[in-house]
Parts: C-alpha cells; structure tokens; sequence
C-alpha cells in the first residue's frame, strides 16, 4: 500500500491517500460560503486532494458559536452557497465531506452549552442539539456532499462529553467512559439516519485539547475502546483520530498511534493527522509509510502545509514537494 493506493469508502472510490484536514478561515459572512470559498476548495481538489473535508461547519443552534465569518450548514442561503462549493470541487474531479460542530464551552464569550458549565445541558438541551446535527445533515446531503464528518475532538462539545475533567455529570451521560460517550453517539446514530447508506459518516476525535495539550479521554487501550465502541455502534464508518504529531505512539508499550489504535479497537477505517507535512517533506515519513503498507491506518490528513500550498499533494505525489512553500505562521491569513 502506498500514498497513491486507491481506497473505497462507501459509493465511491478515492484516488490517494491524502486528505484535506478541517480548518477554520472565517471567510463566510453570516455564515454564508461564497464564490471565493468555492473557489479556495476548488483548487485543492484539482491538485489531487483526495478527500477534502471541510472547515467546521456550525450546526443551526445559537449556541453552537458567536462567530459571524464562519460557516453554517443550514437551509436557505448557506446550503446554496455550499451547492456552489460541492459543484466546484466536483467539476474539478474531487470529493468533499462537510464537518459539523458546536462549540460547546470554547465559543466565546463562554455562555454556551456545555456538558456541564458553565450552563449544564438538560436532557431536553441534549435531545435538541442531536436534532440540529440530524438537520445540518440533511442539509449536507442536499448540498451534494459526499460525507460528513462529526467534529468530536479537541474540547468542543461532544468531545466536553468525552473528557472526564469536563464531564461531571451524574446522570446517564456521565461517569463511565460508556456513559460519557452516549451523547455523542446518540449524534452519530442521528446523523447516519439522515444520510444515505453508502455516504461515510466520519467521527473526529482527540485525546489533546485546544486548552491542555496533555488532555486524554482515555489513558489506556481500554478505557479508548469504551469510548469508541459505542460510536461505532451508533454508525461512524470512519475515524479521524487527531494527534499532534503523529508519529508519536498513544499508549506505553506499544508503537501504535491514535488512528492505529482505533483501527484496531473497531476495525473501521482511520484517518492519521498530526505535522504530517510542514517543511516541505513529509515528517517521519518511513514511520508514515510503513504504517499505511501495515495497515495501522488508511488515509493521511493534512493542515497548514495547504493553507499557503493548494498545489502541495500534486507535488508531492512527483517527487516536487521542494518547490512548496514551508509552513509559517503568517500563511494563516492567506487565502489561496
């Protein structure tokens, strides 16, 4: 197996292993993408992205952020200006899945829900935001895309749900790792009924957070397979289990990463994330490598190298990955 193996997910078919990794532009005005959005996915695609997945996308509930240039999956304006970013990536021979999130107690300023503070999630709240993210759905379905991904990692709400130092509650959605993760797969189970069989349903998940980099959901295989059971369960096809540096194993004694421990535990396909690519060439890539040829995990996400580099993959897959830019800081800002 290599980076330019072809891999099929439901009904379709991708050409490589890359993956566009989701990151946040605030480029869409009242959470409408607009023609330059369309634009800036367009050109990933027509250099050989294999799987773009998209900026996260906020689900239709005031609580889900504050931000005004992020973008929405809701009905009316935002759907058609995501039609007009799935037609662009598909005329360019790509395929696209949206990501969906709430913030939870990382939106700012913090008045949101949350699993517990600092306004601690009724069931009633619990039943409604797994309603959002069923609608953002079918929106995601109607746009034309080709997956959907579940924004479950790095603090934000389901992730909140996840994490025992965020989660105190002692009701049914909380204290045992099983327990902890039922509203999140309560999300998944929703999302996948509004979707058609053969389109994936991704979960993203983490053990770091945006506010501790040390966090962990769980601190054993374990405890990890407590919590991604149920997902797997409720109908994630596919996890992207997020690290921030890859190479870098997830429990002692074994040289398996997140991704490859997640495969393991569920057997789904995974997606591997974490400084892939920054300077030019690829990070550790023998220990890239050898872990797809081992089938530690299936596909290879990257972030920031294509935010100043549309071109990077295409590059990169001929051998020309030197005549990309490395990443800086300041390419945050760019657009290209």
């Amino acid at each position: 197996m290599t980076l330019t193996s072809p891999l099929t997910l439901g009904g379709f078919t991708l050409p490589n292993r890359f993956v566009m990794a989701p990151m946040t532009r605030f480029r869409s005005p009242g959470g409408v993408p607009t023609p330059e959005v369309a634009e800036y996915y367009r050109r990933r695609a027509e250099n050989d992205v294999g799987l773009i997945i998209t900026e996260g996308t906020l689900i239709g509930h005031p609580s889900a952020s504050h931000e005004t240039t992020v973008p929405r999956m809701t009905a009316g304006a935002a759907e058609a200006g995501w039609r007009l970013v799935t037609d662009a990536v598909h005329t360019a021979g790509g395929r696209i899945a949206a990501q969906l999130w709430h913030l939870g107690s990382e939106r700012s300023p913090v008045d949101g829900l949350a699993s517990w503070t600092p306004s601690t999630m009724t069931l009633s709240d619990i039943d409604t935001i797994v309603e959002a993210f069923a609608e953002s759905a079918r929106v995601a379905v109607r746009a034309g895309f080709d997956a959907v991904e579940i924004h479950a990692a790095h603090g934000y709400l389901l992730d909140e749900f996840l994490w025992p130092v965020t989660n105190q509650r002692t009701d049914a959605f909380g204290g045992t790792p099983a327990r902890r993760a039922a509203f999140p797969a309560a999300v998944v189970g929703a999302v996948r009924a509004q979707l058609p069989a053969t389109m994936p349903l991704i979960v993203r998940f983490s053990q770091f957070k945006e506010r501790d980099y040390r966090a962990r959901i769980a601190r054993s295989p374990a405890g990890l397979a407590a919590l991604l059971e149920p997902l797997a369960t409720a109908g994630a096809d596919v996890l992207h289990a997020s690290q921030r540096r890859f190479w870098e194993p997830a429990f002692d004694g074994s040289p398996l990463n997140l991704a490859g421990w997640a495969r393991r535990i569920t057997g789904l396909p995974t997606i591997t994330v974490g400084s892939v690519a920054l300077d030019h060439e690829i990070s550790h890539r023998e220990r890239l490598l050898t872990g797809l040829d081992q089938g530690e995990f299936d596909l290879v996400a990257l972030g920031r190298i294509l935010l100043a580099n549309p071109a990077w993959v295409r590059l990169a897959l001929s051998g020309r990955s030197a005549e990309s830019h490395p990443y800086e800081k300041s390419h945050e800002l760019a657009y290209l």
